[in-house]
């Protein structure tokens, strides 16, 4: 059935075309190259198609889409980063309108989709990663037909209907001489020789391995054998060990597996935070703040200051999730987020600074946040915390400039060892605190 293509915008003013197949609960499926509508259309020429097709006989609803600069979506667009690719992702998604739903990582799709499920835990039921991987590198490394693409890479723009035969013949393992002239055929219209290039040379460098441990919702890692595009073995050795409580099949039926994944019991899980606070003990407090917001939304506009804040908020979910934190909530111009690990708060508060201090060297809208850190025994009620403990930590992250990160003596004490450098600033006079406060700043530059 030819499908009914629409569209969605994504924050950065990308039109994504997307089609929706089937009917019941929802799975979506992030785009890989070439476009998935695209191939789809193109009488069902890769892999993937194929087993959303099977999925869909099954009784689920599937979304499909083609990504930015590729098939039907807008082509002039090729930001292919792991940003990009969650724009498109998220615009879907939205356009949609599904609460709450299944995703599935096939290939290409695979990082995206574990990187929303780090980000929006909250919105997934379950994560699916078939025959993919979370390094880019060691996926062009470990697949014969990969290999054949990166050596052949010199030649793509010059030689472009040769080059994608022959990438062809590589994915489907010279084993059928006219299924590769369409496949190659498909290629060449679903992008061109100069957004493949950028595509390929992005999806090299794209590496999540570091999110993996952050997942936290029910896992399928599925290695399908019936593929003539390699062996996956290796890439989902890589994956499934590093994932909590995942689930490793091997099998010839991709979509048997994931129905029978998708209905165990019949009844979607609760949702799963990507971090749990800790419930009782010890418990090292972390506040952000993001400087001049006021102003900042002032001189934007609120579309474009609202955009500049997503970016502020993905960067530092990124970093909790990335450090075991937990966010306790959001203030809109800052976090409070929950540690239990004095060192793992000390080193997520560094990696924020220095993941804003990167962004700033390119970004048109500078951001600065300013960081306090506390650690005692608050008071936990309905997943939020209270107490003087999380009071200090908001007062000493108010005397901190822009880049800054400010720690109380309970920090300095627990992370003694522990390679951090700190500079005493003194005592400081707290609201509501009697007796003046020692403060440290810890020197993430050095």
């Amino acid at each position: 059935m030819k499908p009914r293509i629409q569209y969605a915008k994504t924050s950065d003013g990308v039109s994504i075309a997307y089609a929706v197949f089937g009917e019941g609960p929802p799975i979506v499926f992030p785009a890989g190259a070439w476009g998935d509508i695209h191939l789809y259309l193109s009488a069902g020429l890769a892999l993937s198609v194929g087993m959303a097709d099977a999925v869909v006989e099954r009784g689920w609803r599937v979304v499909r889409y083609d990504g930015r600069g590729m098939g039907a979506s807008d082509r002039s667009a090729v930001d292919f980063s792991i940003e990009g690719r969650l724009r498109d992702l998220e615009a879907v998604i939205d356009a949609v309108g599904a609460d709450r739903f299944a995703l599935c990582g096939s290939t290409q799709g695979g990082p995206a989709a574990i990187s929303y499920a780090v980000r929006h835990p909250e919105r997934l039921s379950h994560l699916i990663l078939v025959n993919s991987f979370a390094s880019g590198a060691d996926y062009y490394e470990a697949l014969p037909s990969m290999r054949v693409a990166k050596d052949l890479r010199h030649i793509a723009e010059d030689q472009w209907e040769f080059y994608t035969l022959a990438l062809a013949n590589a994915l489907t393992a010279f084993s059928n001489s006219e299924f590769a002239r369409r496949l190659a055929a498909a290629f060449r219209a679903g992008m061109s020789p100069k957004a493949f290039l950028a595509y390929r040379d992005a999806a090299e460098d794209i590496d999540v391995t570091d999110l993996l441990r952050s997942v936290a919702v029910p896992t399928l890692v599925v290695r399908d054998t019936s593929t003539t595009f390699g062996d996956f073995s290796a890439l989902a050795q890589k994956l499934a060990p590093h994932i909590a409580a995942a689930r490793f099949v091997v099998t010839e039926d991709s979509a048997a597996a994931i129905d029978e994944f998708l209905r165990e019991g019949e009844q979607v899980p609760a949702p799963v935070k990507a971090a749990s606070t800790p419930a009782g003990g010890l418990v090292t407090i972390l506040f952000t703040d993001l400087v001049d917001h006021t102003s900042m939304m002032r001189r934007l506009g609120d579309e474009k200051g609202r955009a500049v804040l997503r970016e502020h908020e993905r960067i530092t979910r990124e970093a909790l999730a990335a450090h075991g934190g937990a966010e306790v909530k959001t203030m809109g111009d800052g976090f409070m987020a929950s540690f239990g690990s004095v060192t793992r708060a000390v080193e997520c508060a560094v990696a924020l600074q220095q993941r804003f201090a990167e962004r700033n060297e390119s970004g048109a809208e500078p951001l600065h946040i300013r960081v306090g850190l506390n650690a005692g025994e608050p008071i936990e009620e309905d997943g939020d915390l209270f107490g003087e403990t999380v009071i200090l930590a908001s007062r000493i992250a108010a005397k901190a400039e822009g880049g800054e990160i400010l720690a109380s003596l309970a920090v300095r004490e627990l992370c003694a060892g522990k390679g951090f450098l700190f500079a005493e600033l003194g005592e400081h006079v707290m609201k509501g605190f009697e007796e003046p406060v020692r403060v440290f700043e810890v020197r993430w530059r050095e």
